[in-house]
């Protein structure tokens, strides 16, 4: 039963089935490899896009905090300049 096996397992190459061969990309492929091309340039808007939101937010939180602070100065008890 060894015997068997060792002679199996050592078959030259040209030996082996032809399904082994190297088949040509199918469409399935291509269109893959097409999609990862294309989502490049989306990837890179989608980051722009998102980095552009994160400074519009910062700018937001800084007019809302200076915004707070002058409505607590205005509401604070004590001597106004008239």
């Amino acid at each position: 039963m060894q015997a068997a096996q060792v002679r199996a397992s050592s078959a030259p190459p040209s030996a082996l089935p032809s399904t082994l061969s190297v088949r040509p990309p199918s469409v399935t492929g291509a269109l893959r490899a097409l999609e990862s091309l294309l989502m490049r340039r989306g990837q890179r808007t989608a980051r722009r896009n998102a980095w552009t939101a994160v400074l519009e937010d910062r700018r937001r939180a800084k007019a809302r905090r200076e915004a707070q602070h002058l409505l607590e100065a205005v509401a604070a008890p004590g001597p106004q300049a008239t």
